[in-house]
């Protein structure tokens, strides 16, 4: 039987939202407890109506999100798949989702920012059309952080 698969759109005060990044931040501080304090603040999601949560039979298994940074781009943030969902195309689901969201307001560059040890974040990124940039604001001078860019022109 194969699993079924629903996306919505959604808020930042949705549960299963707040139970994924709750789950997240802790496979981040688990991973990187020296960077906890140069980061924790970046981490933190304000109201926000441009969230995606991908189930799986009715699980929540994956989820992102974008603000707006300036009037061309929108900063991707909270992207997690949980462990056990890894592989199953579910990324590529978000950010075909976030994309096509952006898009739809009139937004041209996804931005966004992962950490110098999260390969794998950051060759799906660039397998998905982003390429590393400089640091934009609030990373300047964070060397942890790699910065990405994609045109959705």
């Amino acid at each position: 039987m194969d699993a079924k698969i629903n996306v919505i759109k959604t808020t930042s005060k949705n549960p299963d939202f707040v139970s994924l990044i709750q789950t997240f931040d802790v496979y981040l501080w688990d991973r990187y407890p020296e960077l906890k304090k140069d980061y924790w603040g970046n981490n933190v999601i304000e109201f926000n109506t441009n969230v995606f949560i991908v189930y799986l039979d009715e699980k929540a298994v994956a989820c992102g999100c974008f603000k707006k940074y300036d009037k061309e781009s929108v900063e991707l943030k909270r992207m997690f798949v949980l462990p056990e969902a890894r592989g199953l195309g579910l990324a590529q689901l978000v950010i075909k989702e976030l994309e096509a969201e952006a898009k739809n307001q009139g937004f041209k560059i996804l931005i966004l920012e992962t950490l110098y040890k999260q390969n794998e974040a950051i060759n799906f990124y660039q397998k998905t059309g982003f390429h590393i940039i400089a640091n934009y604001e609030p990373y300047v001078g964070l060397a942890n952080s790699v910065c990405m860019s994609k045109s959705i022109i």
